[in-house]
């Protein structure tokens, strides 16, 4: 047994031979020299380029960086007052391998300094220092304003009572805030989480308002030494607006007056779908207050309560009809029709819905007739109550007749028939190259985000017919934005200048450097200066006239001009309307335009400009005085018992009842069309006493007319006054027609509930057949 093991030992000996014992050694002799040359070549590099290749090695480690953030720009209004600010606040960060370092020392004492000082829950603390001791950082509370953290700062820099506070620090950033909460909410939006802005200035003038942030950070000197420095952010430019807080303050107070009386009134809802307002100076462009309810909190813009009693909008914004917002059905809503229903809350209804202006658009076609040389203002008009145009008989607000009116009648009483005459004789053509003059269908460009296009929205000389040349004389048929209404209006009215609409005079620096001075810009001239003082004249009657629509407009002591507006919704015969009142003020030298839009207000017979004239006066009664525009016209006792009692209100909390009296009617709705038949130019237009042959005043061919001109002896009267025999309606207060229904102002005619609708088949659409779309999302 021992002899066979020895052998096979010397077996495998016998294997590892003198030849390979040799090639091992070669093998380790070249390892070992492969080594060694390695090693002189690296202390070679590193001899010549060691600090170079450190340099590179140690830029590629992490080093602490930390972002500075900017302050965003204020908003002001035209005083100085603050509509928006940057307030910095702070964010509570823990790093927990900080505070256990020293086996943990800080951790009592910092934890008592947390409680007491920052009032936060230290179970967190030190739930979170169990579970992620290695932590840098965690957020403990976010955006804690400088009082409340000012006494652990305090604590925590006292070398003594704070030098075993560790592992707390505060991560800076700034914080929008609206000092006035709700004013001017349209006009100035809000910011989003990231600074930008949304909505409004402070989306429109987001690259103005931002700057940009700074950054600490670490880096490595020529000696390979990391060192720290600080990169300062530059703050953004702040923005001074024409808005004055305090006319701001009185338009926003009668628009939610307006609602609170109107609430719930006829059905469960707001005062109207909305109710809105614009100031402007007439001969600048500047805006003094733009305003619209339901309103909302800037502080608190996700607040559902500001969307009860709203008209419910559908997934891609546009209104649901007869629908409206409670809280039971917000509930049920997901969240992408949740947002719907705030985007349409946010929206500024100012400048981004359109809607169909009604007889708020009569001066414009009375101005174009003018300024085109079409009629000269001295013919006369017989009005029976309709005019046949094309297939439709077209009803005026006054179903039986007006009788004989000169245009200034016209326009004071509202007679649609004296409109669609005048626009048969300016002609299909040129109405409509005024109406591109007055800026219908452009944008305006005011300094606001989101104005709405309209372009799809008014008739071309391709789509338009005779019937639509009708309708839209009087304001049914084309969409506008009240922004372009009031635009065009400011510039009929000041010898015919139109001034672009802006909101922002000035750009100024974080040191209050003037950055860039924003002047008046004049664009365009749109009639003559005698055109402007003929229509100013018209517009006054419609205040002070006899028969003027606008009369409940007028507050104590002054005497303004305008126009009032109502305008049918779709789709007709809806008793839905749109009501309106375009004024200025005084009345001799205008100074500001003010344009009232009441969207379907909360009553069953809404066809009547008083919810709208009444608004306007009570606003005017505060905001004249107090842009230092005298009184002068007497004051009646009534007049002056009101201004007392306005005094009262003014001065107590306690606002008394309204003491406003009765308003007159104004116009009953008017039905537009859809044919787009042309009809070129035809004979027989309206004579200077509707008696020319032929033609205007002296014989001249009205262009581009239709047929259905007075012609040759001109239309007979057949106009009556049948209505002041009609019993009055104990419940309405108004006439009402035995025979119909109808219910009638007993004072002028206008047809207010129950008429006005044309025969089936004419509106229904807008321009070209598109579908109204106001949503800009």
């Amino acid at each position: 047994m021992r002899v066979r093991e020895n052998k096979t030992k010397r077996g495998i000996y016998s294997r590892f031979t003198l030849r390979m014992q040799k090639k091992l050694v070669v093998l380790f002799l070249a390892v070992l020299s492969a080594f060694i040359g390695l090693s002189l070549q690296l202390v070679r590099i590193n001899k010549d380029n060691g600090a170079r290749y450190e340099k590179q090695v140690l830029s590629q480690q992490a080093y602490d960086s930390t972002t500075i953030p900017f302050r965003r720009g204020d908003i002001l209004d035209s005083n100085g007052t603050k509509l928006a600010a940057s307030e910095k606040v702070y964010n509570v960060i823990l790093d927990a391998k900080v505070m256990l370092d020293r086996d943990g020392k800080y951790v009592e004492p910092t934890l008592e300094a947390v409680q007491r000082e920052l009032g936060l829950d230290t179970g967190i603390i030190r739930s979170r220092l169990e579970s992620h001791p290695g932590s840098s950082y965690y957020v403990l509370a976010k955006q804690m304003t400088y009082e409340e953290v000012r006494g652990f700062k305090e604590l925590q820099a006292d070398e003594e009572a704070g030098a075993d506070i560790k592992g707390i620090w505060f991560e800076e950033e700034y914080k929008r805030i609206y000092p006035n909460n709700r004013l001017a909410c349209d006009v100035i939006g809000f910011t989003r989480s990231d600074n930008s802005g949304l909505f409004g200035l402070e989306q429109y003038y987001n690259d103005v308002l931002s700057g940009t942030p700074g950054r600490e950070y670490g880096y490595l000197n020529d000696d390979a030494a990391l060192e720290r420095t600080t990169i300062s952010a530059v703050d953004g430019n702040s923005i001074v607006t024409t808005i004055d807080v305090n006319i701001q303050r009185i338009v926003e107070k009668y628009l939610k007056k307006f609602n609170d009386e109107m609430k719930n009134n006829y059905l469960e809802r707001n005062g109207s779908n909305n109710t809105a307002c614009i100031i402007m100076e007439v001969n600048t462009g500047n805006i003094l207050a733009m305003a619209s309810y339901p309103d909302f909190d800037l502080n608190n813009r996700m607040n559902p309560e500001d969307l009860y009693g709203m008209a419910m909008v559908n997934e891609v914004g546009n209104v649901v009809p007869g629908e409206y917002i409670t809280p039971e059905n917000f509930n049920n809503m997901d969240h992408d029709l949740q947002m719907q229903q705030f985007n349409a809350l946010w929206r500024n209804f100012c400048i981004n819905d359109t809607y169909e202006p009604g007889s708020v658009s009569k001066p414009f076609t009375v101005a174009a007739a003018l300024d085109s040389g079409k009629i000269t203002g001295n013919e006369s008009f017989v009005c029976n109550g309709y005019l046949h145009v094309g297939d439709y008989d077209i009803d005026c607000h006054n179903e039986w007749g007006d009788g004989e009116l000169t245009v200034a009648q016209g326009v004071e009483r509202s007679c649609n028939v004296v409109m669609m005459r005048i626009a048969e004789i300016v002609g299909r053509s040129t109405y409509i190259d005024y109406q591109h003059i007055f800026n219908f269908g452009l944008k305006t460009n005011i300094d606001l985000w989101g104005e709405s296009r309209t372009a799809s929205l008014v008739y071309n000389k391709n789509t338009m017919g005779p019937t639509e040349l009708a309708t839209n004389s009087f304001g049914q048929g084309f969409n506008v934005t009240m922004i372009q209404m009031i635009t065009g209006f400011c510039s009929l009215i000041n010898g015919g200048n139109y001034y672009e609409p802006h909101v922002v005079s000035k750009i100024i620096s974080p040191s209050g450097a003037t950055v860039q001075n924003i002047e008046p810009r004049l664009l365009k001239q749109t009639v003559s200066a005698s055109v402007s003082e003929k229509i100013k004249e018209y517009c006054n009657l419609v205040v002070a006239g006899e028969k003027g629509t606008g009369k409940t407009a007028r507050p104590a002591g002054y005497m303004i001009g305008g126009k009032t507006g109502t305008a049918e919704t779709l789709p007709r015969g809806n008793n839905e309307y749109v009501v309106s009142f375009m004024g200025y003020a005084p009345a001799d030298d205008p100074q500001i335009a003010i344009y009232v839009v009441v969207d379907r207000p909360n009553i069953i017979i809404q066809d009547d400009a008083k919810f709208a004239t009444g608004i306007v006066r009570n606003i005017l009664t505060e905001v004249l005085p107090y842009m230092g525009i005298f009184m002068t016209e007497e004051v009646t006792d009534k007049e002056r018992e009101e201004l007392e009692a306005l005094q009262e209100e003014i001065m107590s909390p306690v606002a008394p009842e309204d003491a406003e009296g009765e308003a007159e009617g104004e116009e009953g709705g008017t039905e537009t069309g859809e044919n787009e038949g042309e009809t070129e130019t035809g004979e027989n237009g309206s004579g200077e006493n509707g008696t020319g042959e032929n033609g205007t005043g002296e014989g001249e061919t009205g262009g581009e007319t239709g047929e259905g001109g007075e012609g040759e002896g001109g239309e007979s009267d057949t106009h009556s006054e049948a209505w002041k025999s009609f019993p009055i309606d104990p419940e309405t207060g108004y006439a009402k027609d035995p025979e119909t229904g109808k219910l009638v102002d007993p004072e002028t005619g206008n047809v207010v509930f129950g008429g006005g609708s044309a025969p089936t088949g004419l509106g229904g659409g807008m321009p070209g057949g598109d579908t109204e779309d106001n949503s800009p999302f």
